[in-house]
């Protein structure tokens, strides 16, 4: 069945993506929930419509995105951890703490944008962040003791 998505689907698609799913999914799930709607022949002539007189600012968006991730990309950003003699870490650096860090600086970042590695000892370590739909920008975080 044929749905054009309202709303990002995680594993599925970003808002206005027009996808195939089972029937199933989209009638007890994507539909009520108000994820969707039917991909019928008027609602994609309206969609088509949309997405022509909004292409101007998902252009703007995609530019302030990539000069996220060209801000992003000079960006080193110490993240504090209690450590023990041998130098391994306890517990991990969460997306949390990464997210303050660069709020810090002067970048504001959701903390579920951001992806990283587990890092279990000091040292430098990159982290990915999602600017938007497929723009992507890695940042460096130092791990330093406490």
């Amino acid at each position: 069945m044929e749905i054009i998505l309202k709303k990002d689907v995680a594993n599925l698609g970003h808002a206005d993506d027009i996808v195939n799913v089972k029937t199933g999914y989209a009638v007890n799930y994507l539909i009520p929930q108000g994820f969707a709607i039917l991909a019928t022949a008027s609602a994609k002539k309206v969609h088509a419509e949309n997405l022509r007189q909004r292409a101007h600012k998902i252009a703007k968006f995609v530019g302030d995105a990539e000069a996220l991730a060209a801000k992003l990309a000079e960006t080193t950003v110490q993240v504090a951890a209690k450590v023990s003699e041998s130098g391994k870490i306890y517990g991990s650096v969460t997306t949390a703490q990464l997210a303050e860090a660069l709020a810090a600086v002067g970048i504001e970042v959701d903390k579920k944008d951001i992806t990283v590695e587990p890092a279990k000892e000091l040292g430098v370590y990159e982290a990915t962040v999602k600017c938007y739909r497929d723009v992507k920008g890695t940042f460096k975080y130092e791990i330093v003791a406490e």
